[in-house]
């Protein structure tokens, strides 16, 4: 019984949200039209207790050909120190989106429904001249259409280490 319980804790046997709950919500998500152009995000990293771990601001630079984007992102942290990210988006179709960048194991898998996007991924994370890769469970939701909120809960062998809350707006 204790074997059972771990395994579905492990694996996320008590569910939670799937995109196709936000099926219906608006204003709806085009990720070719809200990544286009310029945008800010402002940021925190929470470790699992929910202490702020860090601050951050991001200014990104999307651009799309067709199916297929280029998201530039360069972080600015309250420690001082810079990153820079540039994820390369394709649309799948229906719904679905494939995502890479440098950081990141493998692909980005994503469904986007109603105002709603999910991510899954494993990123590399540097931490005091080590690096680990972690997973991610990454939400954002479309407030309007200069506002999106994400949520992303970063996990190693099934165990949240904490969460990254953002909020992104255009100009």
């Amino acid at each position: 019984m204790f074997t059972t319980l771990l395994a579905c804790s492990l694996a996320g046997c008590a569910g939670g949200p799937v995109p196709a709950d936000y099926a219906k919500e608006q204003p709806r998500l085009d990720l070719r039209e809200y990544f286009n152009g310029p945008l800010t995000a402002h940021g925190i990293f929470t470790d699992r207790s929910g202490r702020v771990v860090k601050r951050f601001t991001v200014q990104m630079v999307g651009r799309w050909q067709g199916g297929n984007g280029v998201l530039e992102e360069d972080f600015n942290y309250s420690d001082g120190s810079k990153q820079r990210r540039v994820w390369r988006l394709t649309d799948l179709g229906q719904g679905r989106w494939r995502g890479q960048a440098d950081d990141v194991v493998g692909d980005a898998v994503g469904e986007v429904a109603g105002n709603a996007l999910n991510w899954h991924y494993t990123l590399r994370l540097p931490v005091d001249g080590k690096t680990y890769e972690v997973q991610f469970n990454d939400w954002m939701y479309l407030m309007d259409g200069r506002t999106m909120l994400n949520k992303a809960v970063m996990s190693k062998f099934g165990f949240t280490l904490g969460e990254v809350t953002l909020s992104f707006s255009k100009p």
